[in-house]
């Protein structure tokens, strides 16, 4: 297995921050000044799939690890990911067992599922330096991690949690509070008894929870509650506040006196 998906099965918080930008250079900043785990957002985030092989390769040189959250669960999709090298997923907006069958399939070579065959060729089997990639490497090093974020999700969640070959249930509460009524008021009661049901179902069914740190929960409630996956920050934000932290600086500074005549 690889070490991500060695972490999440075995338990502790794998702290992580987002990609936005599609910048290699920012993703490997972020790495090099302590954030090793870098989800590249393929969903929300700028860039297509070779922009983010872009990013993999300035990441995993500095000794970060990869996730991509990819834009949909279609099997093209899918298929153009894993085929590019990378091994560890976010699916958005997995809302039935049968939708969660579908995507999983899509990850693994026949019999276990229907991935096309082209493993010496590509990417992923290191251009063929791995010939044991497609017969005995591919479906232990692939992490896949399937949204809930819907309130029809939370029904189907034990169903879901059922489906062989799924890695980790990714909470995603903003747009679970949407779905309910309440976009963008996530502390709202009713979300939050959404949070524990998911909470609840997963530990029954022993599947670790991923999400994003929010909703009125911080660094230490989400690994006090089991998460084994939280992301934290993203470089959208810090640049924002950083911007906004330098002008506020300059507006602060104490006034110049001018000199006379002026």
């Amino acid at each position: 297995m690889t070490s991500l998906k060695a972490r999440i099965a075995s338990g502790g918080m794998i702290p992580a921050a987002w990609a936005e930008l599609g910048n290699a250079d920012v993703a490997e900043i972020m790495v090099r000044h302590g954030w090793k785990t870098i989800v590249i957002d393929g969903e929300h985030g700028i860039g297509e799939v070779e922009t983010w092989v872009h990013m993999a390769r300035a990441i995993e040189s500095s000794g970060g690890e990869v996730i991509l959250r990819l834009p949909d669960g279609n099997d093209t999709t899918i298929k153009r990911a894993i085929d590019r090298g990378f091994r560890a997923f976010i699916v958005p907006m997995v809302n039935s067992a049968d939708q969660a069958r579908a995507v999983v399939s899509s990850f693994l070579y026949p019999t276990r599922g229907r991935r096309g065959y082209a493993a010496p060729i590509l990417r992923c089997s290191d251009w063929g330096a791995r010939p044991g990639y497609a017969r005995d490497e591919a479906h232990g090093e692939v992490v896949i991690m399937l949204q809930c974020e819907h309130v029809l999700a939370v029904e189907a969640l034990a169903e879901i949690a059922a489906v062989p070959g799924i890695d980790a249930i990714f909470l995603g509460p903003n747009d679970l509070a949407a779905s309910a009524g309440h976009l963008e008021r996530m502390e709202h009661p009713e979300v939050q008894a959404l949070l524990g049901r998911i909470e609840t179902t997963c530990a029954a069914a022993n599947m670790p929870l991923a999400t994003v740190r929010g909703a009125g929960r911080d660094w230490a409630d989400l690994e006090r509650l089991g998460y084994r996956l939280v992301i934290g920050i993203n470089d959208v934000s810090l640049l924002i506040e950083g911007a906004q932290r330098a002008r506020a600086e300059l507006e602060d500074r104490a006034p110049q006196a001018k000199a006379p005549g002026y």
